[in-house]
């Protein structure tokens, strides 16, 4: 890597922390392929929405996920003009998809569940 290409040591340890939890590192690999709103997130991680808020206010304050209002829901995506983002990249790109957990949520007809 040259110089412009490398993350700060002390952001890069941020990042690995949140990372480290299992239900944001899952919610991330899910917004690499899907937008999905806090009430879908509490169907597919079976936790509480101020649980999920909690989750994704973490994700939200370093700017790894990004929201959309519409109407009165508010979607997440996932911030691929983060700084950081090519290290992110890499670690969610090492991990198996998640899109059984979307299918089940649209099998249970709650995919559109803030539609």
């Amino acid at each position: 890597m040259n110089t412009k290409e490398t993350v700060d040591l002390q952001r890069a340890a941020l990042l690995l922390k949140l990372l480290g939890d299992r239900t944001r590192l899952t919610m991330l690999k899910l917004l690499t392929s899907h937008e999905c709103c806090v009430c879908e997130f509490v169907e597919i991680f079976k936790m509480s929405q101020p649980a999920i808020s909690q989750h994704l206010r973490k994700l939200r304050d370093i700017e790894l996920v990004k929201e959309e209002r519409r109407g009165q829901w508010i979607f997440y995506s996932i911030n691929t003009d983060h700084v950081d983002y090519p290290l992110i990249e890499s670690i969610l790109n090492q991990l198996p998809d998640q899109d059984d957990l979307i299918k089940n949520l649209e099998k249970q007809g709650l995919r559109i569940l803030c539609s």
